[in-house]
């Protein structure tokens, strides 16, 4: 197993995403994922990451059950706290005190602000709740040894977040990472900031939901390639996934400088998206200042997201946005196509767009879901 080093403690680059567990009649089967975490140990594995929403609230409890049959100084346990999912109040002390119950452990070896990002900022932000002050009280109280963040933001709100309040605090930074994302979802630009601010990059979407996952070798290796990566998480939900994995993160094999920048750039799955370059001839166009770029950005998200998996990160921002600058409010007017460079129909991109969007289950409901379930 490839280890790394995070301020003295020695972390498998391989991480156990515990959000796509094998399910039986409904619910985890608690018996195969205790088979895999055996095997995940016994193969080096000592990184486990859970949350509050992952299988509605039952994720924490299952793997709490499993992990307290192992030494506790044997393996680093992380979760998350859900201010991403818009409750009317936030009370961190209340769920940080249930996720401790549910864990069976006495303290955190890393917790995380659950996807800090235009959606949630303003919760994590708002002074009522006292969230930073929280946390890091449960820090300095050892209930909380590191502290942390996820986040699907733009590379402009996370460079925001590190130059707030809360950047003081935070130790590593979790992002969506993969060879995909690396233009689509400006990654390179955010492990950039992230580097700026010296902050250990934590990896989620390595596979993007599995769509990367044939064979996942080259997306494991590509990721190797990336200095500042200390652990890449991984949702395993079979024990041969466990077994391929560790297989893979046995030995560091980074990608050379030509096959990572061609894997980058010739993505088959980038053939299918419109080649905007963000040039912004047609914002100075639009009659309604619509941020086309960022717009086509999220088209070109939901384009490449397998059918039956839900876009969260376009369809959250689009969420953000006031009406009048959402996807719908195009006029269709075709001043902004007119000075494309790139020739993109602009108009229907943004009616295909609306019509995605409109179609798609948002977070607000997600979350109103999450919530009922998971009290």
């Amino acid at each position: 197993m490839i280890y790394t080093n995070f301020k003295g403690k020695e972390l498998s680059m391989l991480g156990f995403g515990l959000m796509r567990l094998p399910e039986k009649d409904g619910q985890i089967d608690a018996a195969q994922v205790e088979t895999m975490i055996e095997a995940a140990i016994k193969g080096g594995v000592n990184y486990f990451d859970t949350a509050w929403p992952y299988h509605n609230g039952t994720s924490e409890t299952v793997v709490g059950e499993i992990l307290k049959k192992y030494p506790r100084e044997s393996f680093y346990l992380a979760d998350k706290y859900p201010g991403h999912q818009h409750f009317k109040e936030f009370h961190p002390e209340e769920i940080f005190e249930k996720q401790l119950k549910k864990c069976q452990v006495d303290y955190f070896d890393f917790y995380l602000m659950h996807n800090m990002c235009e959606n949630s900022l303003a919760d994590y932000m708002d002074k009522r709740w006292g969230m930073l002050e929280y946390f890091v009280q449960q820090k300095r109280e050892g209930r909380i040894h590191h502290l942390g963040m996820s986040t699907h933001a733009s590379a402009e709100t996370l460079r925001a977040i590190l130059d707030s309040e809360w950047g003081k605090e935070i130790e590593f930074c979790q992002i969506q990472l993969n060879y995909v994302d690396w233009t689509l979802q400006q990654a390179k630009e955010k492990v950039e900031i992230l580097r700026e601010h010296n902050i250990p990059i934590w990896v989620m979407e390595g596979l993007r939901g599995g769509l990367l996952a044939n064979p996942p070798i080259d997306a494991f290796r590509w990721l190797q390639s990336i200095d500042g990566v200390t652990v890449v998480l991984s949702g395993m939900s079979n024990l041969q996934q466990v077994i391929d994995n560790i297989s893979i993160f046995n030995e560091r094999k980074p990608l050379s400088q030509d096959e990572f920048e061609s894997l980058s750039t010739n993505c088959n799955l980038l053939n299918n998206v419109l080649p905007c370059t963000a040039c912004r001839y047609c914002t100075s166009e639009c009659p309604i200042g619509l941020d086309i770029p960022t717009l086509i950005a999220s088209y070109n998200d939901i384009k490449v997201t397998p059918e039956g998996q839900v876009a969260f990160t376009p369809i959250m921002y689009i969420e953000t946005l006031d009406e009048s600058k959402q996807p719908k409010s195009c006029l269709a007017c075709g001043a902004c196509a007119s000075v494309c460079p790139q020739g993109i129909d602009i108009p229907q991109a943004m009616s295909d767009l609306a019509e995605s969007y409109d179609g798609a289950k948002k977070w607000s409901d997600i979350c109103e879901e999450r919530n009922r379930l998971n009290p």
